[in-house]
């Protein structure tokens, strides 16, 4: 008899949704971990990067409490040791939060370094210093390493910073995420490489603490996974931040000095700064798995699966970012729910990739579901399209937030709801109303029946699709 029913490899937000739903399920559980319960989620990623962002809000309010008739004495400039101190903080409390419900669902966690022996075995060995970051204190009760059995195995290891040649970090005057979370001082300059969701949160951070940005783009546009209406319309936002862009622009060489980084782009351009953030992206977590020798199948670096997560080898699951885009928390959560139930006998819904939305954290926000307008076109859909500026919503002006849009594409022939994309305020927690609406697959009349409050911000929502058949009130 196996040890457990089910081992899932690491617990970050995919792995330890996994652990606790198979243990809902009656099935017995383990977890292993190298690092951190949580994963770079929880303590290097989304949670300490939203508690970076939110100190950034406040500064970016207090500079305009003038406005709100609002006094305050003195200059107000941020403390970054306290920044930071407060970030890492939320981030220790989301891995305690992460360890108290393994064990409320008496899930084992054994510490250390997973890898694939064959015949449902999994070796885990102590795990080694990470290079890139002090290791966190392992959690009370845990198993040791060893050598586990189970009849079912999910991978869930995540990913890691990308590195590009050339623009190997140092830790010093080149930073990935790790680096840029837990500055020992703010910098003066800043150029960071990459105007992705991770690019543009730093470059947001950075520049509202009063440090001189510029992002590089090898493409022609920022955010280039937007529409490019939302794209355009965030380069200009970010502007009036301060932010700079150089877009178009091939990064092709970088000089780390004792004081500053020289970064030489295509055309001769060169820019110095004190710092470098190398935001390129993530790569999937798969070496050292023993995923060859296990018959586990690859396509370009990510694990083959099916629509319920089995890879080619028998016995043996993945989930996460291991399985390829959009590699994004809830999205290793969903994936979660649906391997587990399926081992557990279930028959749930496949998940269906091109519904997912993705939030970016930055100053306005952006957050966006389904078809861009060119990708819908592309697709042989005829489309209406529909825009409405935050400057037609009352709660907006009165918030002293008019600076956003909302921009809705749906099929002209069957009002299908194609793609809903959003930049302002509070965009990441409106962008779940059109999740909701697509999943229900609304056309354009059920969201002209549903009544939103007043004033909200969520009215932009029903204007955008009042206006793509040319019925908007408010503009």
């Amino acid at each position: 008899m196996a040890d457990y029913d089910i081992i899932i490899i690491g617990g970050g937000p995919g792995g330890y949704t996994a652990a606790i739903r198979a243990a809902q399920l009656g099935l017995k559980t383990a977890v292993v971990e190298r690092e951190h319960l949580g994963g770079i989620c929880s303590n290097w990623g989304c949670i300490p990067t939203k508690a970076l962002l939110r100190s950034a809000e406040m500064m970016t309010h207090a500079a305009h409490f003038e406005d709100f008739g609002i006094t305050l004495t003195g200059k107000v400039k941020p403390d970054i040791a306290r920044v930071v101190a407060r970030s890492r903080g939320v981030a220790e409390r989301m891995a305690g939060g992460v360890a108290m419900l393994l064990r409320k669902n008496k899930v084992d966690v054994i510490w250390g370094e997973a890898r694939l022996a064959g015949g449902g075995i999994v070796e885990v060995a102590e795990p080694a210093r990470p290079a890139q970051e002090p290791q966190a204190p392992r959690p009370k009760g845990i198993k040791p390493a060893g050598r586990y059995s189970a009849d079912h195995i999910v991978l869930a290891t995540g990913a890691r910073p990308r590195v590009l040649p050339g623009i190997e970090p140092d830790g010093d005057r080149i930073w990935t995420y790790f680096e840029a979370l837990k500055p020992a001082h703010l910098p003066k300059s800043l150029i960071v490489v990459g105007s992705g969701a991770i690019g543009v949160e730093f470059a947001s951070f950075y520049a509202a603490m009063g440090t001189e940005v510029t992002v590089v783009e090898v493409l022609d546009r920022i955010l280039p996974a937007e529409d490019a209406e939302i794209s355009a319309f965030m380069e200009k936002a970010l502007g009036k931040r301060g932010i700079a862009f150089r877009t178009g622009a091939r990064v092709e060489a970088v000089k780390a000095g004792k004081s500053a980084v020289s970064v030489t782009l295509t055309g001769g351009e060169t820019l110095k700064a004190e710092r470098l953030i190398s935001a390129a992206g993530i790569v999937a977590n798969t070496e050292g798995l023993g995923l060859e020798e296990a018959g586990v199948a690859l396509d370009g670096g990510i694990v083959r699966v099916d629509a319920a997560g089995r890879t080619s080898a028998a016995g043996i699951w993945a989930i996460g970012d291991i399985t390829g885009a959009p590699m994004l928390a809830h999205k290793a959560e969903h994936e979660a729910m649906i391997c587990v139930e399926t081992i557990a006998g279930g028959a749930p819904h496949a998940l269906d990739r091109s519904r997912i939305p993705g939030c970016t954290y930055c100053d306005p926000q952006v957050a966006s579901i389904g078809l861009t307008e060119a990708a819908a076109r592309e697709g042989g859909h005829a489309v209406r399209v529909g825009t409405f500026p935050f400057l037609g919503n009352g709660k907006a002006i009165a918030m002293g937030e008019d600076q956003g849009m909302a921009k809705v594409i749906f099929d002209a022939d069957t009002g299908e709801l194609l793609g809903a994309h959003l930049a302002g305020a509070e965009v990441t927690e409106l962008i779940q109303g059109f999740a909701t609406a697509m999943a229900l697959e609304t056309t354009e009349a059920e969201l002209f029946d549903v009544v939103f409050p007043h004033p909200t911000i969520s009215e932009v929502m029903k204007e955008a699709a009042l206006a793509a058949f040319g019925r908007a009130i408010n503009i």
